[in-house]
């Protein structure tokens, strides 16, 4: 048994970033960072990675996460016929998770943290400390071992609504090139098949859709089926094909439990309108990792989730309430066509469901105004054609 001030379950970008906000905060203490995999290692992801991302590391002092990588100016989205493509207002990264996650590992290290090949299967909680598999122990413990989290079934939290993607790797078409291409589904909703442009030839492609309770999960060869028939050609001569479960976030979700934090997957920190959780991820592992540090600091691990509770819901809140709305209403297919209208009739309205849809945004006024013009406009050409 060896004894920390912090034990991480999951050394990805979740948990990378807690330890990296806690030794910021709290430079010299103790971080042990827990993960099964040897780094770099592959997920399953979209790998579009927001600049709101590049923002938060930077204030913890990490800058190099992107270098080499070249920025996406453009994204495109689709539902049948309709079709908006603009330039956002700011750029994107397509980094593939193998490298993005152990450059962010290596950062935390370097900070200071300590790095363990560990598979996480017990975590006990005790009135003065945690135990982690008899082995590893701490007055505080980050749960960021993602969306099957032992860390989160430890302290009694049911699994939320989840969707389910299928992921792989191939040549960009000539036509994606430099694009974040995204196309919605026009059976099942909400869902989307995406080719996002790495910048070196190859582009990360996938399909995803949330999963209705019950409902048996698509074979690979389904989700296949999905990408070609949304996305035709786009998956010649792919390879790494992976699919993963993704926890999406409910406003009002349980983050913590006294000693315990769950941060990234493990929270259930997941764009239910996208899918997108790296922002998440690193928001609430920095959050995370700096309310530890301060509990230490004022000698009551037990302010550990409170504050960082209060520090989920004061920065995240608005924005999970309408993400939340914004998934709903995504299950109409006349508001998802209104919605690509509007983004293609107004940047603004364009700029407004990126950042809905990729970090910290909301359901802004424009973009209720141009969604119901366009409703209303749909609504008055089908009585006229009716008549």
């Amino acid at each position: 048994m060896t004894t920390h001030d912090l034990v991480i379950a999951g050394g990805g970008p979740a948990g990378a970033a807690a330890a990296l906000g806690a030794l910021q905060a709290r430079p010299g203490m103790s971080v042990a960072l827990l993960d099964r995999a040897d780094f770099p290692r592959d997920k399953t992801c979209g790998d579009g990675i927001a600049p709101e991302v590049f923002d938060l590391l930077s204030e913890a002092g990490v800058e190099d996460v992107a270098e080499g990588w070249a920025p996406v100016d453009r994204l495109s989205m689709r539902r049948g016929e309709r079709v908006v493509e603009r330039t956002m207002a700011r750029s994107t990264w397509v980094i593939p998770r193998a490298v993005f996650d152990h450059r962010l590992h290596q950062a935390a290290v370097r900070a200071g943290a300590q790095p363990h090949t560990h598979r996480v299967t017990r975590v006990a909680v005790g009135a003065d400390e945690v135990q982690v598999d008899e082995r590893f122990s701490a007055p505080l413990v980050v749960g960021a071992d993602g969306a099957h989290s032992v860390v989160r079934r430890a302290i009694g939290l049911p699994p939320g609504p989840t969707a389910f993607a299928l992921r792989g790797y191939a040549p960009t078409t000539a036509h994606r090139g430099g694009t974040q291409a995204m196309v919605f589904g026009e059976t099942r909703q909400p869902s989307y098949a995406w080719s996002f442009d790495r910048g070196d030839g190859l582009a990360n492609v996938g399909y995803g859709e949330v999963q209705a309770p019950g409902a048996p999960r698509l074979s690979r060869s389904e989700l296949m089926a999905q990408i070609e028939q949304l996305l035709p050609g786009s998956t010649t001569d792919g390879t790494q094909w992976k699919g993963a479960h993704l926890p999406l976030s409910a406003w009002g979700a349980q983050v913590a439990d006294g000693r315990v934090a769950l941060v990234g997957d493990a929270a259930g920190m997941v764009n239910p309108m996208t899918g997108e959780g790296i922002y998440y991820a690193v928001l609430t592992g920095l959050l995370a990792g700096r309310a530890a540090a301060a509990a230490l600091d004022a000698g009551d691990p037990q302010l550990f989730g409170r504050d960082y509770t209060r520090g989920v819901r004061t920065i995240l809140g608005p924005h999970l309430r309408h993400s939340a709305l914004a998934a709903r209403l995504c299950r109409s297919g006349r508001l998802l066509d209104a919605g690509v209208r509007a983004a293609q009739s107004d940047q603004r309205v364009f700029d407004d469901l990126v950042d809905l849809g990729l970090a910290n945004g909301r359901i802004t006024p424009v973009v209720l105004r141009r969604l119901t013009r366009h409703l209303l406009g749909t609504a008055t050409q089908r009585t006229e054609l009716s008549g």
